[in-house]
């Protein structure tokens, strides 16, 4: 199934994005996680690729075992930071042998080795370079990124906008978003894109707080804010972890309703590999 088509039901679309295991150990828990979030109900889910693709073939055969083991549509992560051509076609190559029809093309981090390439000698130096190739490969659907907040290395909200213009241009599908806590910073996003030609369905990605530090952490990595109204609930509960995950449900309980309410076409969670606060979060969503 192409994931664009579920755009056009005029419902919601939910999808839950996993991060690949990090040892062969922890792959029996993050089934149970995945299976626990099928009960759910998602449309589709998405695996992560890590950075510069160090996790190339676990990803792509992750993805195969949640589509073909545990029977979800699945969006396998692709990056191009430290791939060649040739390195990708073989990827896109074992993903359709896979039956997997969707992916999620992003530049990806560059590895901490230090060995990716620099910008101007790769072979694909940005997505969407990446997504071009794809798009003339043919057969799959693509999700691009987009940043509400920009991109942290990005000079300008309006140079970044234009990045993601030449995505979709290129052949992006839908948009998911990077992370954010303050609605306003999509809604905006989303009428600049519009205004600048970017047609394609913009779904906000959301990550419930599930712990203070971790989501302070997260958020200086990807040049997300944090609102002072979301600062000042934390900061009394901040070393109780319980209260902590029962604000972080509300709040994006709250933040997914008006998302919703605004017209947003769906929600992507991150979820951490965790299954409690998302579960809980959509099951507030679907109870309206």
């Amino acid at each position: 199934m192409l994931i664009p088509e579920l755009f056009t039901k005029g419902r919601p679309v939910f999808s839950f994005e996993f991060f690949l295991p990090k040892a062969p150990e922890d792959m029996g828990k993050f089934k149970e996680t995945v299976r626990e979030l099928k009960a759910l109900g998602p449309d589709f889910v998405t695996i992560t690729y890590g950075a510069g693709g160090s996790g190339r073939a676990q990803t792509v055969e992750t993805a195969g075992m949640i589509k073909a083991e545990l029977g979800i549509e699945t969006a396998s992560h692709l990056t191009c930071v430290a791939h060649t051509k040739a390195e990708v076609e073989a990827v896109l190559t074992r993903l359709k042998t896979l039956r997997i029809e969707n992916i999620v093309a992003l530049r990806g981090d560059a590895p901490k080795d230090g060995s990716a390439l620099p910008v101007h000698q790769r072979e694909l130096p940005y997505a969407a370079d990446l997504v071009r190739l794809i798009k003339a490969r043919g057969g799959f659907a693509m999700a691009v990124a987009g940043y509400p907040e920009k991109h942290p290395e990005s000079p300008s909200p309006e140079a970044d906008l234009k990045r993601l213009k030449e995505k979709a241009d290129a052949g992006g599908d839908w948009v998911i978003t990077q992370l954010f806590f303050d609605n306003k910073d999509y809604f905006d996003f989303v009428r600049r894109a519009r205004a600048a030609g970017v047609t394609r369905p913009i779904v906000p990605g959301i990550m419930p707080v599930t712990g203070f530090a971790q989501t302070k952490r997260f958020t200086e990595m990807c040049g997300a804010k944090l609102p002072p109204e979301l600062l000042a609930g934390l900061a009394p509960i901040a070393e109780d972890k319980e209260a902590v995950v029962r604000f972080g449900v509300d709040w994006a309980t709250r933040q997914c309703r008006a998302l919703l309410a605004g017209g947003a076409p769906g929600i992507h969670f991150y979820t951490l590999n965790r299954s409690h606060s998302t579960e809980k979060v959509l099951e507030n969503l679907r109870r309206g």
